[in-house]
């Protein structure tokens, strides 16, 4: 136990600037690649937006915190970096979900100060352009007929969001999650390259990720959880919904600051964040990162995201994912 602290520890120490340095820091709590990284950069081009009166000499600094898909990151937050003002952390639906079920020790939503959700993203599937699979039936079938013959990228391990989005849609077609064949990897950006050097033969991951490695025409997206087609780079994909599977996984990304900053630094980046969600600078740059309208900031989003991970608890615990 005393080795993983003192990792976690030495982790954090290699990205602190300390409190009111400059630049802001984003860091993002996975691999380069995935969403967490999309939003930082959403984030480091939307504070630099003439509106928002960011200084330009001041640029946001990406920083990657790997690690238990958000735990290392929320860890050095909560422990050593609790009062820097000027570091944001971005957290995902993924975040909240493993802050239900207790990956996160004894972590509660409390532990931080949420600043601002800045889009929403939404579950995807997909696999490689030459996969004999085209279609999401053609991959249940498959799977349904010989599921250990098939590998499955997912951020996280059992529980975790992209194995719940794979196994709604297979228990929807009388498949047991139990005898899928998954790979945990650290965040989209690894599922992805995962899938391109043919070690797993799906992803179960996100839209916005998806958007970042379709464009080379190498992967072919099988569908998306979303209630309506998205529109921009997946507005061909067909949703779950449209292929008889009432399933839709959708995905807030935003940002949290440690407990003990400040409440005038706190309510200054929400004043912020405030002022840059309400451009339309804003709207284009969110939607050419592969995410969605959903703006939320302040005590609004502190409740909303209380009540967001106490459904996640009482849903996994009715999926036997907790006690």
């Amino acid at each position: 136990m005393t080795s993983v602290i003192n990792w976690i520890g030495a982790l954090g120490a290699c990205v602190t600037l300390g409190a009111y340095a400059a630049p802001v820091q984003c860091i993002a709590p996975a691999k380069p690649g995935g969403g967490m990284a999309v939003t930082c950069k959403l984030i480091q081009k939307g504070l630099q937006l003439p509106a928002v009166g960011a200084k330009q000499d001041t640029p946001v600094k990406i920083s990657y915190l790997p690690g238990g898909i958000g735990a290392v990151a929320w860890n050095s937050i909560v422990t050593q970096r609790r009062a820097e003002a000027d570091t944001l952390v971005v957290f995902s639906g993924g975040s909240l979900m493993n802050l239900a079920q207790g990956k996160y020790g004894d972590a509660d939503v409390s532990n931080v100060r949420w600043v601002a959700a800045v889009g929403v993203d939404y579950g995807m599937i997909a696999v490689r352009a030459d996969s004999p699979y085209k279609t999401l039936h053609e991959l249940l079938d498959a799977l349904k007929k010989n599921p250990g013959k098939i590998t499955i990228g997912a951020a996280g391990t059992v529980g975790s969001q992209d194995w719940l989005k794979i196994s709604m849609l297979a228990k929807q077609d009388q498949i047991d999650p139990k005898t899928l064949r998954f790979v945990a990897l650290e965040g989209g950006g690894e599922a992805f390259t995962a899938l391109h050097a043919g070690h797993v033969q799906v992803v179960s991951g996100d839209a916005s990720e998806a958007t970042l490695h379709s464009l080379d025409g190498e992967i072919r997206v099988l569908v998306v959880l979303s209630d309506k087609r998205l529109p921009g780079a997946l507005a061909h994909v067909p949703t779950a919904r449209e292929q008889g599977f009432p399933v839709s996984w959708p995905i807030i990304r935003g940002v949290y600051v440690g407990p003990q900053v400040s409440d005038a630094d706190y309510k200054r980046w929400v004043g912020t964040f405030d002022k840059m969600m309400a451009t339309p600078e804003f709207d284009r740059l969110r939607a050419s990162n592969g995410l969605y309208p959903f703006a939320m900031s302040g005590d609004k989003l502190t409740a909303y995201i209380r009540k967001t991970v106490d459904d996640y608890h009482q849903q996994s615990i009715q999926l036997g994912l907790i006690r």
